[in-house]
């Protein structure tokens, strides 16, 4: 039932997180042109994977399709473990947006009340618990992802509040004034096009895992009225499109109004006010909507996880449906979600290297090692396929050029899943 506009809707939010608020600190490491360009570049990058993803959903020839069954029919013996690592990196990047409301709500909260707050009020503990039984809960427990698009219509509010209050902040200063002890704003001339700094490497993850939604990609293909590739692809490029935007407008004006002073926060920089505290709200109320975007994956790995069979092997290769998950079991995998995500955000407040590591692995993988791998595997002339599908060779086979470029990107991923991994190791043990 979902349309094209829903699906980007919710696509676009999934992109859309906190993470564009580090984009100025990102291009602060690379100089302006050059920061640019890496934008652009990780778009498109990520734009590829969906598109070898959403091809690969269309092998299936059903409305169920889903990485455990590409992987079924590509590489069977890793179907498994390839759920379970999805798992894994939507549910530590849900746990990351549960702190980052227990973080941020204080704050609002001592910026709206001042001293007379009372100390209850200003608890991390009270306001995760409040919005995981408010909000998160109920939106968790809808079996469609495309129910959840209103939620997401409004997320994405919130990040068009964010994003005129960077821009804002730079073509208006005294709207939104930064901190009063910052120096004044560098010239424009004066900035770098391009630039390589020690922190480049330590700010590529900025860039690589910007655009990373394609843990949805299938449920979007499986949930689409007309899920024709032409369709599909709409909902690709619209999403890209505007990541694209959003990054690029808030990167380079909050790098132009702040210059190599900006922090990896870009809502930091400016002076207090009741703008900049409705900025850390909004910001709240993306976390909330977006953590239901990253329970559905999770819970649907989780799923093919506890259902495996070898013996399905040879079901899954031949398209034949999968029974849906049942009722009972869609309840208990979606409350172990909740609950062990609620425990582990209220218990600890520094998670950055598990997370940096959880994001460095998962991310490159989806995005990039797997949408290039399956592809390469399943247009491979001599790969196993079922005699109704043989007979139904996709234009794919006819394009070489593709599959090269896609064992391309898996590579780009292995080597970015290397760089970045190693440098979340090294800066967690020498600082």
């Amino acid at each position: 039932s979902a349309t094209v506009q829903s699906s980007t809707i919710n696509m676009s939010n999934t992109i859309l997180g906190a993470g564009m608020l580090a984009m100025p600190s990102a291009i602060a490491s690379t100089g302006l042109v050059f920061g640019g360009f890496l934008i652009v570049f990780s778009a498109c990058c990520s734009g590829f994977g969906l598109y070898l993803l959403s091809r690969c959903a269309a092998e299936t020839r059903s409305r169920d399709a889903s990485f455990y069954r590409v992987a079924q029919r590509t590489y069977p013996q890793a179907a498994t473990i390839i759920d379970l690592a999805i798992a894994v990196k939507c549910f530590g990047v849900g746990v990351s947006y549960l702190i980052i409301i227990g973080d941020l709500m204080p704050e609002v909260v001592r910026a709206m009340l001042g001293d007379t707050a009372a100390p209850w009020l200003t608890s991390r503990t009270l306001w995760i618990t409040f919005f995981m039984l408010v909000i998160v809960t109920p939106l968790s427990f809808l079996p469609r992802l495309d129910s959840l698009r209103h939620t997401s219509m409004a997320a994405l509010v919130a990040v068009a509040y964010l994003f005129m209050l960077v821009v804002g902040s730079y073509t208006s200063p005294a709207w939104i004034p930064p901190r009063p002890e910052l120096p004044p704003r560098p010239h424009p001339g004066n900035m770098p096009w391009f630039k390589f700094s020690a922190d480049f490497l330590t700010k590529l993850p900025i860039f690589v895992f910007a655009f990373t939604c394609h843990q949805n990609i299938f449920t979007v293909y499986n949930e689409l009225v007309d899920n024709s590739q032409h369709y599909v692809n709409r909902v690709i490029r619209y999403s890209m499109m505007a990541g694209l935007f959003v990054y690029e407008f808030i990167g380079i004006t909050g790098y132009l109004s702040f210059g190599d002073r900006v922090l990896p926060n870009v809502i930091l920089m400016y002076n207090q006010s009741m703008l900049v505290t409705c900025g850390r709200a909004a910001l709240v109320i993306l976390q909330v909507f977006s953590f239901p975007l990253q329970c559905h994956p999770c819970r649907a790995s989780l799923d093919k996880v506890i259902s495996h069979r070898p013996s399905t092997t040879r079901t899954a290769q031949s398209g034949a449906p999968r029974r849906p998950m049942s009722d009972r079991r869609f309840t208990i995998i979606t409350a172990c979600i909740l609950l062990s995500s609620y425990l582990l955000a209220i218990s600890v407040t520094q998670l950055d290297l598990v997370l940096s590591l959880v994001g460095a692995t998962g991310s490159t993988t989806i995005s990039f090692i797997l949408p290039g791998l399956f592809y390469w595997r399943l247009t491979q002339p001599h790969h196993d396929r079922p005699d109704d599908l043989a007979v139904q060779a996709t234009p794919s086979r006819k394009t070489p050029l593709v599959r090269w470029l896609a064992g391309a990107l898996a590579g780009y991923g292995i080597c970015v899943l290397c760089v970045c991994v190693s440098f979340t190791l090294k800066r967690a043990l020498f600082h």
